[in-house]
């Protein structure tokens, strides 16, 4: 058994990193609300422009939808969404796992980059090949994270927009954690292009004439580049929603584990203590008998 010094620094180290744990926790809980709040405010209006931009491109000829060209997949971009901080959990290595094992099995043979945004999936990927293209496609993907705004997140959907305009990707695919609770994150793997319309179930769906106001020129060149960049803005606020959800879960269960470790320890103290004070009553009847 450990001696009564060893166990009682050992409590007042627990205690130290409990205090931490329980501020972490509730600071990811005050940031967690209002992430909360931008993503749940944000996803019907992203829900109905994608409706509406998949609608489109089912309307549109091979020609006129250049987001929406579907064509032999040799070269694909993941866009890999994680955070800049560590201490939630699997948040982070699961996104990174996921691109591996995608890209190994699916498009094994094919040309892979990968955009990182986060400094985790930079660290991770940054002595891969893939991260190598990736870097000199878009350079902030650090800063984004911390500096997350729509005007930021459009600067990068039109670079995205513009290797796959140019041919230089043929497909590009965001991999994220979506929100759903402060407690459930789950992996998503979106396409985000080329743009996949909608499936006409029957016959009847096939013959629509849609009506273009004021034409459809303007609604390519102002509505798919809108609705796209509001697809990538959206996945960045469910990936900053998901990681305060996970930090916070992550740290409520290190405190829980902190607080039984803490229990544990006084109880091994208040034996050893006990013991000690056996000892030296034993010591001293023996002593007293052996005067006699």
């Amino acid at each position: 058994m450990a001696n009564l010094k060893e166990i009682r620094n050992r409590i007042v180290s627990v205690s130290s990193t409990k205090q931490i744990t329980s501020a972490m926790k509730m600071v990811s809980a005050a940031k967690l609300r209002r992430a909360q709040d931008a993503i749940t405010q944000m996803r019907p209006y992203s829900k109905k422009l994608q409706e509406i931009l998949e609608n489109l491109s089912s309307g549109l000829d091979s020609n006129e939808g250049v987001y929406s060209q579907e064509r032999e997949v040799k070269n694909v971009l993941f866009v890999s969404i994680t955070a800049n901080r560590g201490l939630c959990g699997g948040f982070n290595n699961n996104v990174i796992k996921t691109i591996k094992r995608v890209a190994d099995k699916e498009y094994k043979g094919c040309n892979i980059t990968i955009v990182s945004l986060g400094k985790k999936s930079n660290d991770s990927f940054k002595s891969s090949p893939w991260a190598e293209k990736g870097k000199s496609i878009y350079t902030k993907g650090i800063s984004i994270i911390d500096d997350l705004t729509f005007s930021n997140a459009s600067e990068l959907a039109e670079i995205l927009m513009g290797e796959f305009a140019e041919k230089k990707q043929d497909k590009i695919v965001l991999v994220y954690n979506q929100f759903k609770n402060a407690a459930v994150q789950e992996i998503q793997l979106e396409q985000f292009l080329p743009i996949v319309p909608t499936q006409l179930v029957d016959s009847k769906a096939s013959s629509i004439d849609y009506i273009f106001e004021p034409n459809k020129e303007f609604i390519i060149n102002e509505m798919i580049p809108k609705s796209l960049k509001t697809q990538l803005f959206k996945a960045l606020l469910d990936s900053r929603a998901s990681e305060h959800g996970a930090r916070m879960t992550a740290m409520h269960k290190a405190t829980d584990n902190a607080t039984e470790l803490i229990n544990s320890l006084k109880l091994s103290y208040n034996k050893a203590r006990q013991a000690a004070i056996t000892s030296e009553i034993l010591e001293i009847v023996a002593g007293a008998e052996a005067l006699k």
